[in-house]
């Protein structure tokens, strides 16, 4: 079945232009779009796509008040938040990943990144590439001070191979480049992953990422 997309986007070029190139894969719907914050959480659950692409700046409700009520709301199955920025945004990086957003895409990329994203983040995966949301989190990790003293009694439950494979999914690393770098096979990252995030009580690679940084585990630069 297709991939269904509802855009987000105070622009209409932006929205049309978006639309036109997601619509031309086979494999992607685009049913829907919203000029704002408000219109985009009413047009989600109306017709709760696979992924929102979601601008972070818009009038009436801003894209991060709408990603919150969207990934509060509990869909199931889940809709997927996809934020659109620019390298000029800062604190929203950090608090929409701890929200769960599921990446970020910078509204200049190309477009078969932004093709990619949507299937990415579509097939329950982040968006995780080191050159789009490790810099904006390292960039709003380092200027908020957020690097701290790690949440021990967390942290402390997991095995040393899990905080190793935690540490590589917080630099950006797909599943199969952990195995890679591990020596091991992507199934048992798999499972590694899964039981950080079960012990973690993480909804997805995002957030592991958030604790990663906030924890020290991984250090910005």
């Amino acid at each position: 079945m297709a991939i269904t997309v509802l855009i987000a986007d105070d622009q209409a070029m932006v929205r049309q232009g978006f639309g036109a190139l997601l619509g031309a894969q086979p494999d992607i719907s685009v049913v829907g779009d919203a000029p704002d914050g408000k219109v985009a959480v009413a047009e989600a659950k109306r017709l709760r796509p696979d992924v929102v692409l979601m601008d972070v700046r818009m009038p009436e409700m801003n894209g991060l008040d709408a990603a919150r009520a969207i990934l509060a709301a509990g869909f199931d199955p889940p809709v997927r938040v996809l934020m659109l920025t620019t390298f000029d945004i800062d604190d929203y990086v950090y608090e929409a990943l701890s929200l769960g957003a599921s990446g970020f895409l910078l509204k200049d990329a190309p477009a078969e990144e932004l093709v990619r994203a949507v299937r990415v983040v579509a097939d329950g995966q982040a968006l995780l590439a080191p050159t789009i949301t490790r810099r904006l989190i390292a960039d709003v990790t380092r200027r908020r001070n957020t690097v701290r003293t790690a949440p021990a009694p967390a942290l402390a439950t997991l095995t040393p191979r899990e905080r190793e494979v935690l540490e590589l999914v917080a630099k950006g690393l797909s599943n199969t480049e952990i195995a890679s770098e591990l020596f091991v096979a992507e199934q048992t990252v798999k499972t590694h992953v899964s039981k950080v995030f079960s012990k973690l009580g993480l909804r997805d690679r995002a957030q592991a990422v958030v604790l990663a940084y906030e924890s020290g585990l991984v250090v910005p630069g």
